[in-house]
């Protein structure tokens, strides 16, 4: 695929083969941000596990402590109280089975779906709309719960999913070129902190292996993986 010029130009401005410190990087990637729009950032972590083997896959949640900067859509399956909970909590859509029927028939004008577990059977046979986006609710990710109100809350409040590709990567948005660079670092530094927590203990060898973190429409750049070390 084609680069524009300001990618091009940008591409110009570092050596892209070189290892920066993470706050060094986070600083280039926001200066790289240019277009007329406030860009994501981005990044990807390459993880020494084989997500081949249940053991070594690397999933769940963590709170950026700066927030992501975007508005998440929430849907909610759930009825009764928990449905009223949920709208007061700010989901954008809630119901039970009409909302199992509408996704089933192709509305999918949300980010992150949570589910009640008394509908996860019917939300269950949603495998082949949600799976593909990654957005079939999970008891692994707190999308699957009773609280459906206090997950709403966490997720529209900065919660963002993990997990590892089918490489091993880790792909996670951790704010906005206008966030200011603390608040970056923060919302990093909280992510390599849970995935360190969550290093399965049948993954050997190095494994935060690679990092690059980019602007929406910025090329990437490359992060020292050995500043991660726990």
């Amino acid at each position: 695929m084609a680069k524009g010029k300001k990618y091009s130009d940008a591409s110009r401005r570092y050596d892209r083969d070189h290892l920066h410190a993470p706050n060094e990087a986070l600083d280039l990637v926001k200066s790289l941000a240019s277009a007329s729009f406030d860009e994501s950032i981005d990044i990807v972590i390459r993880l020494g596990v084989d997500p081949r083997k249940a053991d070594q896959i690397v999933r769940g949640t963590v709170p950026l402590p700066a927030g992501t900067g975007k508005d998440v859509r929430v849907a909610v399956f759930a009825t009764g109280d928990a449905a009223t909970a949920a709208k007061e909590a700010g989901a954008d859509i809630v119901g039970g089975e009409e909302l199992v029927e509408e996704v089933s028939g192709g509305m999918l004008d949300f980010d992150l779906a949570i589910s009640t577990p008394e509908l996860m059977p019917k939300v269950g046979g949603l495998g082949r709309v949600l799976g593909p986006r990654g957005l079939m609710p999970n008891p692994k990710t707190g999308t699957v719960t009773p609280d459906v109100a206090k997950a709403v809350g966490e997720f529209k409040g900065g919660t963002v999913e993990y997990r590892t590709d089918r490489y091993g990567n880790v792909a996670v948005s951790i704010g906005k070129a206008s966030f200011e660079p603390e608040a970056l670092q923060q919302n990093l530094g909280a992510l390599i902190d849970e995935l360190n927590r969550v290093k399965p203990a049948s993954a050997k060898g190095r494994y935060i292996k690679k990092a690059t973190v980019s602007a929406t429409m910025s090329p990437s750049v490359k992060i020292d993986p050995t500043q991660f070390d726990s």
